[in-house]
Formats: C-alpha cells, sequence, structure tokens
C-alpha cells in the first residue's frame, strides 16, 4: 500500500494548480500519471445542471467512441429462432430466452451489455428490479431492444458507450485505455461530450454542463475547460 500511496501523492503534485485545463492537456496529465501494474481506463465524470427525478431532465444516450473503449465487452440477448442464431454469428457471449431469464434471476449477470428482440420485453421485464440498478435493461432509445440483433451486438463490441445520469446529476464513463495514443484519447473525450451535448433534456435549466474531470482507474481527476471540452 505504500507504493500506491507514493504514486498517489506524485500524481496530486503532477495535477497541483492544474484546474480546467484543455482537453489536450488533461489527457497527457492522465496518461503521464497512470503508472499502475495494469493498463488504467481513462475515465471522464460530468456534473449537469439536471435534476434526473424529472423525467424531462433525464440524460441517457448512447455514442460510438471513434477509437473504441480498449474494453472487452460481454454482451446477452434475449431472442429465439433464427435471431439468436444471428446474435451467436455475430458474435454475442450469452443467447438465450426463458432459460436466460432464469439464470439472471438467480443472481448470474456474467455480461456487460444486454440487447432482447421486442417479442422478448415481456421475459426481460421481469427483471427490471435487477438489471434496473446495474443500467443493463435493454431500451429502445439506445438501441439494446431491436430486430436488428447482429447491428447492437456488433455496436456493442466495437466501442459503443451507453450513459445515464444518475441522481446527483453526474455522468460516468470509462472513454478510452491509458496505453492509448494522446490524440485517440482527445478523439474519444470529445465525441463523448459532443454526445451529452446532443442529449440535453427539454427540462434543462441554467447552465447544462457544470463541470467535466478526467481521471485514470488509480488516479486523481483533473478538470478540464468546459467550453475547450464542447468545442463552443
Amino acid at each position: 500500500m505504500a507504493k500506491l500511496g507514493k504514486r498517489t501523492r506524485s500524481a496530486r503534485a503532477a495535477f497541483a494548480g492544474k484546474e480546467n485545463v484543455t482537453v489536450e492537456e488533461a489527457v497527457g496529465l492522465v496518461k503521464s500519471n497512470a503508472s499502475a501494474k495494469f493498463d488504467e481506463t481513462v475515465e471522464i465524470a460530468m456534473n449537469l445542471g439536471v435534476d434526473p427525478r424529472h423525467a424531462d431532465q433525464m440524460v441517457r444516450g448512447v455514442v460510438s467512441l471513434p477509437n473504441g473503449t480498449g474494453k472487452s465487452v460481454r454482451v446477452a440477448v434475449f431472442a429465439r429462432g433464427p435471431k439468436a442464431e444471428e446474435a451467436k454469428e455475430a458474435g454475442a457471449d450469452i443467447v438465450g430466452a426463458e432459460d436466460l431469464m432464469e439464470i439472471v434471476k438467480g443472481g448470474t449477470i456474467e455480461f456487460d451489455r444486454c440487447i432482447a428482440t421486442p417479442d422478448m420485453m415481456p421475459i426481460v421485464g421481469r427483471l427490471g428490479k435487477v438489471l434496473g440498478p446495474r443500467n443493463l435493461m435493454p431500451n429502445p432509445k439506445v438501441g439494446t431492444v431491436t430486430m436488428d440483433v447482429k447491428q447492437a451486438v456488433q455496436d456493442a463490441k466495437g466501442g459503443q458507450v451507453q450513459f445515464k445520469v444518475e441522481k446527483a446529476g453526474v455522468i460516468h464513463a470509462g472513454i478510452g485505455k491509458a496505453s492509448f495514443d494522446e490524440a485517440k484519447l482527445v478523439e474519444n473525450v470529445r465525441a463523448f461530450v459532443d454526445a451529452v451535448a446532443k442529449a440535453k433534456p427539454s427540462g434543462a435549466k441554467g447552465a447544462y454542463m457544470k463541470k467535466i474531470a478526467l481521471s485514470s482507474t488509480m488516479g486523481p481527476g483533473v478538470s478540464v475547460a468546459v467550453d475547450n471540452a464542447t468545442g463552443n
């Protein structure tokens, strides 16, 4: 633990006095201070001026990052017959119907993304209390309730990121790995921020994007100038 403490102190020293920097500078700082023995995830946190308890202030969406996430995504698909075969051929990790529902209901959730064909939703709907809190419930708004199972699986495997604002008005997401080139991370950050900007709800009042910060899995955060991140 002493080593971790030393790394953290070093990173905090490097970040001292660095606030509201450009996306490029923030990415450079995060990358250069990601010194764990594994390839750390670069994460973004955005504080939004919304109250998601109100339906007209809910922020959710999906974005395909231009350079992927660097993460291996496990995909489960609820489908039958030809669509189940289509899902398997597209690379889905788990495919099923009632049998998969029973597995999930029993507490075994070995996937990061859940896709369903529309006819499966009466079955999947019974798993709301299990999948909902984990942000895994299939939803047509983000393309996870669809007949185009092949495309949905390929999108999930290819670096597509779903986002949903939490109770405190915060959105968190992984946007790449510390091993990525700086330019690719910058591109991913801007694509993510742009997607959240486009998802601005009708009920949002005042400043929509209040604060943006980048960090690595084991490192401290550095704030990014909102106007620089949004390109405005």
